[in-house]
């Protein structure tokens, strides 16, 4: 059964994440199979990501990584990324790859 799945960046400058990226696709295949394709693109897809806001307090202050690795942790994150949800429209609980770019490293897991 096809599937959005998506690719998703932390752009992460001196500690704080200063925008989101994000690519989708729509695949068939079993989750593992759609992780590694993702994984696959992870380098390539980020020069054509589409650029969302970094997430932000009610200051307006931007988040840093370290508080995005706590909200992961208590499983939280996907809050952050709503408005790429449903920029893409995925349904509840997509299938993501999230990669960090730290001052402008992009750190893919290899595969």
């Amino acid at each position: 059964m096809n599937e959005i799945i998506l690719n998703i960046y932390l752009v992460i400058n001196d500690g704080l994440i200063s925008e989101l990226r994000a690519k989708s696709y729509e695949i068939d295949g079993n989750d593992d199979e759609k992780i590694k394709y993702l994984k696959s693109f992870a380098e390539k897809d980020f020069e054509y990501a589409k650029i969302f806001d970094a997430p932000t307090d009610n200051y307006g202050k931007k988040m840093s990584y370290k508080n995005f690795y706590k909200l992961e942790k208590q499983g939280m994150q996907f809050q952050l990324f709503e408005q790429i949800f449903e920029y893409f429209q995925v349904p509840d609980n997509p299938l993501v790859c999230i990669t960090p770019v730290v001052d402008g490293k992009i750190i893919a897991e290899k595969i």
